[in-house]
């Protein structure tokens, strides 16, 4: 992890079981709450509990995280809960990594390679989107209301967004 003068860290996130839910929108009043995921969360919005962190990236996508100790009880507790209904629940866990930035200056660093406004305003703690940094897609979310920002990315992209993070990173440094 790499921690410039502006207390703008970029590093990787611990390993995380992550798992992607499709589902009917229809069907989320009756599974509000499918083995401590509550799915009646608002599209582009996520929350946390005892470790665990869901977002809502569409009206029938949720991407739920939960640390890799969780591994397969996760599933089994999820696709139970769900019941008989019509869903995909697959683990994408070795499609991702996750990369944390976080400190005072981390929505300019951030806003160095990403278009969106990321203003408490705009992208309030419990946020969660689809969007780019740079040329790679990316899952962006904020799970509370530190500076701290979780960014999912295709494994190939790591390299890519992490170098990118350090260097705006390092601009900030520069100039403080």
């Amino acid at each position: 992890m790499l921690e410039f003068r502006t207390s703008v860290r970029v590093g990787a996130c611990a390993t995380s079981r992550r798992l992607s839910l499709r589902m009917n929108p229809s069907a989320v009043a009756a599974h509000r709450d499918s083995a401590g995921f509550p799915l009646d969360l608002p599209i582009n919005r996520c929350s946390t509990v005892d470790g665990r962190l869901w977002s809502r990236l569409g009206p029938n996508e949720w991407l739920l995280l939960a640390p890799e100790t969780d591994s397969g009880a996760l599933e089994s507790a999820i696709a139970p809960a769900l019941g008989d209904g019509f869903f995909s629940l697959v683990d994408v866990s070795h499609r991702n990594a996750a990369i944390s930035v976080e400190g005072p200056r981390s929505l300019e660093v951030l806003n160095g390679g990403c278009p969106l406004d990321l203003g408490d305003a705009a992208f309030p703690p419990g946020a969660a989107t689809r969007t780019l940094f740079g040329n790679a897609e990316i899952v962006l979310l904020r799970p509370t209301a530190e500076r701290f920002y979780r960014v999912e990315c295709g494994r190939s992209f790591a390299p890519y967004v992490h170098g990118l993070l350090q260097d705006i990173a390092r601009e900030f440094a520069l100039s403080s």
